[in-house]
This record gives structure tokens, C-alpha cells and sequence, in this order.
């Protein structure tokens, strides 16, 4: 279509066209597996050759109708896309190709690093992925939202420990008071001991 190098720069044109070693006249043995809707059976008369249709078949009538060659294809013999066996093998699909019994392999074939270590893979062009749905919950407003981070018994704990810290805060300072300027008369009390200890598990 074009190339570039960095002293001419782009050379070419970017329209499309046809490659210029072209496959026409050449047959292809195409391997596949079947597989609803990339690979179905369209007609099974008995006595003549088995027509397939689907999403991959499309996807393959439209390259050869580009680069001009034409296939042959049939269905897997053990009807599986391939996996390794104990012996090192490969059966199904993926085994057709190993053995060059055929040329390309056709279906919803997922590309794996054992498959690409024997056969190598056009770039996919349809991802295909299983999810689970799950009926969307429905918002109920919760005035004590704040408190579902730890359950009851762990509040009740907090609580009291801002009880007791609170008091001995109190304590402590009713028994040894800091040295205030004349006429100066101390804040600290019960409740504003309670407030610190609790204003310092929130701080944190």
C-alpha cells in the first residue's frame, strides 16, 4: 500500500489493493470444528458435500474472494479443538495442523501459549468472554451507615474506652491541675476529658 523511510519520507499510495502475488489457483485443506454460530452444518444432503455456514465461514469467504484461492473443508475427526497429550502429541484441530494433514484451521478456537508454541495464530478479530449478571441491588438510605464498618461489639468496646480514658484524663488532671495564670480558671473537665479521648480515635 506504502512505505516510508526517513529520508524520502511516505512513498506509495494508501489505497487498497489486491496482493500482487496473489493465491489464485491455490486449494486450501481448512480443519474445523463445529460450533454454533461461528461454524454451523447450512445443508446435509446424502451423497454430496456438507455446506457450512457461520460467522468464520463468512470471515473465510471474504478472504478468499480477496486473495483468490479457494478451500476444502471438513470437520475435525474427533470433533475437539486440541490439547496436548501425555506423549506429546496434539490431537483435534490443533493436531490436523501439526500433522500438516491440513492448511489452516477455522472456529472459536481460544489462543493459548501451548497452542502458539505449534501453530501460529492470525491476529483474533472477536473476543468472546462468559460473565455472571447479578440483579442490581436496590439503595436503601441508612442512618447508621457510619457504623457498618465494625460490628456491635467492637463499638461498644470504643465507647467504653473513651469512658474510662475520658475519666482517668479527668483524674489525672483534677489531681495534679496545670499551673494556669492568675485568675485564669481550668477547661478541663469530664465532659471536655470524654471529647479528647474520643476526637483523638477519629483524628486517627
Amino acid at each position: 500500500m506504502a512505505t516510508w523511510d526517513p529520508v524520502h519520507g511516505l512513498n506509495g499510495t494508501l489505497t487498497d489493493r489486491k496482493l500482487e502475488n496473489n493465491m489464485r489457483g491455490v486449494v486450501l485443506r481448512v480443519v474445523t470444528v463445529l460450533e454454533e454460530p461461528f461454524v454451523m452444518v447450512s445443508e446435509n444432503v446424502l451423497g454430496k458435500p456438507k455446506n457450512y455456514q457461520g460467522f468464520s465461514i463468512d470471515v473465510l469467504d471474504a478472504l478468499a474472494n480477496y486473495l483468490g484461492f479457494k478451500y476444502e473443508i471438513y470437520v475435525a475427526p474427533d470433533h475437539k479443538y486440541g490439547s496436548q497429550q501425555p506423549d506429546g502429541t496434539w490431537n483435534g484441530l490443533i493436531g490436523e495442523l501439526v500433522f500438516k494433514r491440513a492448511d489452516v484451521g477455522l472456529s472459536a478456537l481460544t489462543i493459548t501459549p501451548e497452542r502458539e508454541s505449534v501453530v501460529d495464530f492470525t491476529t483474533r478479530y472477536m473476543d468472546y468472554s462468559v460473565g455472571v449478571l447479578l440483579k442490581k441491588a436496590e439503595k436503601v438510605v441508612d442512618m447508621f451507615a457510619c457504623l457498618a464498618p465494625f460490628d456491635l461489639s467492637l463499638w461498644a468496646c470504643i465507647a467504653g474506652t473513651v469512658l474510662l480514658v475520658g475519666t482517668l484524663v479527668y483524674l489525672l488532671n483534677w489531681l495534679n491541675p496545670p499551673r494556669l495564670p492568675m485568675g485564669s480558671v481550668s477547661s478541663t473537665t469530664l465532659y471536655n476529658s470524654m471529647w479528647f479521648v474520643y476526637g483523638s480515635f477519629v483524628q486517627q
